[in-house]
């Protein structure tokens, strides 16, 4: 056992209250005693941060490496052995830019939706704004690049902060998908967090991976000097184009961005509309990313926001989607469903006539495509004139049917 007079270096093991911990910092107290800084190493204390002092533990315990006991592998072709250094390798951190667990995540993949990831990974900084169209998944890359990053050691405290009524879709997206939680927070919340503990702590350190409104960061000058004094491996921010700066004068969410952006190393923007025409606006999100990016906001080109962003449309990535969906593989929105596939298509001499039917019996009555198990929970809809083709044609329809030329 070690008394107080013992001196705790840095980078070695010891065991207190029962789990191993390894000392990262030791600092000589006002009153002679040892503050040790330990990370946890044994399994339920595992990566837990702790701060112990000597004249309270007493019972410390540092783990000596030459009285490390060596155990003879009796297992057959030593297959102990080559389980625990597989073990091992497992749990090394990745040092490429290949993707090793974000792509298994609970989504049908399409390649483009794994660019953003390989692009960022391969940087020495993952900043990066993901800039897609509407409807091609700017979340699902955002999940991908972050599991990618927690895979490598970079995501233990993780920030998301998003207008208030993306909170929950973006929430459920990330633990439904790539099982990483993340704590909501509001005002109320916060403020019951620092009910909770001493008031000299940060309420940000309380939880390790929360998701937070942008209007509620902004609206309390106590926040930014919490914030100030916090650090997150990764911070994301949702609907960036929120955050710009417009005009001459900076909004409350563009000076909250701009402190933010200095938080981490790693930061994630999304936004399908970066860009509102105005070089300067634009320019204020590539200088979040990086400072040295854009010397003048009102001239600069391609070249000097290279790597710093992402942008694809539907019709960049229409034939990813078609070769996924070729090989029976479900796609984006904006394929074709599968009974439509190869269907010779019938134009109606007017393309504005839209059919009105309805939906009691409809199942039953139409012939396929349209015989479907889906219909029979859909109220009345509008079905194109395309799809109405067939309808029109068969006799046995029960229901109104009525035409309206648009």
């Amino acid at each position: 056992m070690a008394s107080i007079e013992n001196i705790f270096a840095p980078g070695s093991r010891i065991v207190v209250r029962d789990a191993e911990w390894l000392v990262r910092r030791v600092d000589r107290t006002s009153t002679g005693g040892q503050a040790l800084s330990v990370v946890g190493i044994s399994e339920l204390v595992k990566d837990k941060e702790a701060v112990f002092l000597t004249e309270i533990d007493r019972n410390i315990e540092i783990l000596n490496p030459a009285e490390t006991k060596l155990v003879p592998d009796t297992s057959s072709s030593y297959q102990a052995s080559l389980l625990y250094m597989e073990s091992l390798l497992r749990q090394k951190a990745p040092i490429d830019d290949k993707l090793y667990i974000g792509h298994r995540a609970a989504m049908d993949p399409v390649p483009f939706q794994l660019d953003a990831a390989i692009q960022a990974l391969g940087q020495p900084r993952q900043r990066i704004l993901i800039a897609d169209a509407v409807g091609l998944g700017k979340t699902l890359e955002a999940g991908v690049l972050l599991s990618e990053l927690i895979r490598r050691g970079k995501g233990k405290r993780i920030l998301v902060v998003a207008v208030k009524s993306m909170l929950t879709q973006f929430q459920k997206e990330m633990w439904s998908r790539f099982s990483i939680p993340l704590t909501r927070l509001d005002s109320i919340g916060i403020q019951r967090i620092r009910s909770q503990i001493p008031t000299n702590h940060n309420p940000f350190y309380y939880y390790d991976r929360a998701i937070i409104s942008i209007d509620t960061l902004k609206n309390d000058r106590e926040y930014s000097v919490y914030i100030e004094n916090a650090y997150w491996d990764i911070i994301v921010i949702d609907e960036a184009h929120n955050v710009a700066e417009r005009g001459h004068g900076s909004s409350l969410r563009a000076k909250l961005a701009n402190l933010l952006s200095s938080r981490s190393d790693t930061l994630i923007m999304l936004s399908a509309t970066p860009h509102d025409g105005k070089a300067r606006s634009f320019a204020s999100l590539m200088n979040m990313l990086d400072p040295t990016a854009i010397a003048n906001p009102e001239d600069y080109g391609p070249e000097d926001i290279k790597g710093l962003y992402i942008r694809r449309f539907k019709k960049d990535i229409q034939d990813q989607v078609r070769a996924r969906s070729n090989r029976g593989k479900s796609a984006l929105p904006i394929a074709r469903p599968r009974w439509q596939r190869n269907r010779p298509s019938t134009r109606l001499p007017t393309w504005g006539l839209l059919v009105w039917i309805s939906a009691r019996g409809l199942a039953d009555s139409l012939r396929p495509p349209l015989r479907n198990p889906f219909f029979r929970a859909l109220p009345p809809v509008w079905i194109r004139s395309k799809t109405a083709y067939g309808v029109l044609k068969n006799p046995r329809i029960p229901g109104l049917i009525k035409t309206s030329s648009c």
